[in-house]
């Protein structure tokens, strides 16, 4: 249904003439027939009215909205919940300008697991819900999937490879020779044992983890007590393996199914971050930037948001949102309809939640910090950095070198990489040093840029434009000629070292072949990148450097805590398959421990992050 605009613009009735009072959805269109805004109503006539009162004082955006109207098409619904859902898969699928948008519509990916076959295969998927199998998630984004489906082929090895590969093979595949896959392609596990790691794997995606590490730990103890020390080793593995991923991905305190979102503004950008936990279990945290017209407080952000993201989707039970959000009864009663289930929307919570609510807003700040600063930014960065070391191009692959120990112990060398879109933290390395005098930095840095740069030429990394060094002429001469040694030698060595007085900004750039420094400018923008870069390198080094040595020492931590007699550090120990996974414990983790108090383990955990921090 439409209602035309009438020529006389001065008298807006005309456009109001034939509107119903019924719940439904409007849309303004301009001269063209350009929809300009969607917007859903309980009275549509009220609704529509109220733009052309002159007792309603509208802001810049309605007024300008509101001059470019030249006609008004309705649909009339049944209720103003239909009309919420309505309104969301119009505002998708029109785009119009004056409405808040959802940019990203893609489905969300999902772990499938093919419970049809007789040795089920458990896969990524996204798109519509299968006929069979079970899904888990939605996860994110697709890498969480995968980093997921990965860490479980290395604690329960299920087939992952197509029906038509699986049905074809005559000998294993490379996936069984390095033990992430158990090959019951070529019958070399039986049905039993194979549908047990499903069962496990089951368990764990449906936040079953702690049941299920406490089933292998019994399993454990019954194989070492009969003897069978390597399965036994195998299922110490496999917990502790799982204390990891457990770790990175448990919400303490928390059960069942919740999204947390919050949103922030800046700069005239808005940024939605949603933390999505299923069975207790945190999957992950996604950014959104939705575009979003000028003066739209974050409430009306977040009531948008929740409209469009939630109207196709999965939606679990409870939502907890950052603060109120608009019309939040309506929400609740149009996206349990379409769930099929009761959804809260909860804006005020508490202890545990607070705290994750927190973090989530934390991370949605830091994402449009990074949106807002990143690639024009960047661009200039990386322009600057050219004319500076007078670069034909401007680079597109970097690397810096750092050194960290402490007066000589656990030395470690960093390799960091930035590429022309920044960071690229795939291919960071670290490099344990032995074989040298402790505290000998020059040949620190020759053993690690002999065995860095021996990969490059065999080719099995690329070659970057620039390479940093931090230090002196004394670093910059010792990497030269651990390069000239294996026949390369890189067009821009550059040596990056504080200076006179150390402070920030007042750093010297060493070039081969020159006897003085270059000093740039503290506000040039090449001396800013350079300053990013070899800052990641220092950090990445001293974090290394820092696990190293608590790797080291954190034996005798333990010893040294009041109250961790024998009994109680075997315990532990059993418990977590060791100080690795005792380290990345948590507190709630370490008090679930058998005679181990709250108090106690939290001077357990304060003991062992002292000992990792070093001085």
């Amino acid at each position: 249904m439409s209602v035309a605009a009438d020529a006389n613009r001065s008298d807006p009735r005309s456009l109001l003439q034939g509107i119903p009072l019924s719940p439904g959805v409007y849309r303004m269109l301009d001269a063209e027939g350009t929809v300009l805004y969607v917007g859903k109503a309980k009275n549509l006539r009220r609704r529509v009215a109220s733009y052309f009162s002159r007792s309603r004082q509208l802001n810049r955006r309605i007024q300008l909205m509101v001059s470019l109207i030249a006609d008004i098409a309705i649909t009339v619904t049944r209720t103003e919940g239909e009309a919420l859902l309505l309104e969301s898969n119009l505002i998708k699928s029109l785009r119009p300008r004056f409405n808040v948008l959802l940019r990203d519509d893609k489905g969300y990916p999902h772990i499938l697991l093919t419970t049809e076959d007789r040795f089920p295969r458990l896969t990524f998927h996204r798109g519509a819900r299968p006929r069979t199998g079970r899904l888990f998630g939605p996860y994110p984004n697709a890498w969480a999937v995968r980093e997921t489906l990965q860490l479980l082929q290395k604690v329960f090895p299920l087939r992952q490879c197509e029906e038509a590969v699986f049905r074809n093979r005559s000998r294993p595949c490379l996936q069984y020779q390095i033990k992430r896959c158990s090959g019951p392609c070529v019958g070399l596990v039986d049905e039993t044992r194979y549908g047990a790691d499903v069962a496990r794997t089951v368990k764990f995606l449906e936040g079953r983890a702690t049941e299920l590490i406490d089933e292998l730990v019994a399993e454990m103890e019954a194989a070492a007590a009969a003897l069978e020390f390597e399965r036994a080793a195998e299922l110490r593995d496999r917990i502790e393996q799982l204390r990891q991923v457990l770790q990175r991905q448990y919400v303490s305190g928390e059960g069942g199914d919740l999204d947390l979102l919050a949103c922030v503004q800046d700069g005239g950008q808005s940024c939605v971050a949603v933390m999505f936990v299923r069975g207790g279990r945190s999957l992950g945290t996604r950014a959104f930037f939705p575009r979003v017209p000028e003066a739209v407080e974050t409430g009306g952000v977040l009531a948008a948001f929740l409209a469009q993201f939630y109207a196709g989707g999965e939606i679990p039970a409870e939502l907890v949102v950052g603060e109120p959000v608009e019309e939040q009864g309506l929400l609740e009663q149009a996206l349990g309809e379409h769930a099929g289930h009761r959804v809260r929307i909860k804006s005020r919570v508490r202890a545990e939640r607070a705290r994750w609510l927190e973090m989530v807003r934390a991370n949605a700040e830091v994402a449009l910090r990074a949106r807002l600063g990143s690639r024009a930014g960047y661009g200039l960065r990386l322009e600057s950095l050219r004319e500076a070391l007078a670069l034909d191009a401007a680079p597109r692959r970097m690397e810096c070198f750092d050194i960290s120990h402490t007066q000589g112990e656990r030395t470690v060398a960093s390799c960091v990489v930035f590429d022309g879109e920044g960071a690229r933290k795939s291919d960071y390395r670290r490099f344990n040093i032995e074989g040298i005098t402790p505290g000998d930095d020059y040949a620190a840095m020759a053993q690690a840029m002999t065995r860095r740069y021996t990969r490059v030429r065999r080719g099995e990394t690329p070659e970057p434009d620039v390479l940093f060094i931090d230090g002196g002429r004394g670093q910059l001469n010792a990497a030269a000629a651990a390069l000239a040694e294996l026949g390369m030698r890189l067009d821009c060595l550059v040596g990056v070292s504080k200076g006179p007085d150390r402070r920030p900004g007042t750093e010297q750039l060493w070039l081969l072949g020159r006897e003085a420094p270059v000093i740039l400018p503290s506000d040039s923008p090449a001396m800013h990148l350079i300053e990013q870069i070899r800052d990641e390198a220092h950090r990445f080094a001293i974090t290394a450097h820092r696990q190293r040595r608590a790797k080291a020492r954190t034996t005798s931590v333990l010893e040294g805590i009041d109250g961790i007699g024998p009994k109680r550090r075997q315990r532990l120990l059993k418990q977590f398959g060791g100080m690795r996974g005792l380290i990345r414990a948590g507190v709630e983790d370490i008090a679930g421990v058998e005679g181990i108090s709250r108090h106690l383990a939290q001077q357990i955990y304060d003991a062992l992050h002292r000992e990792a921090a070093g001085p």
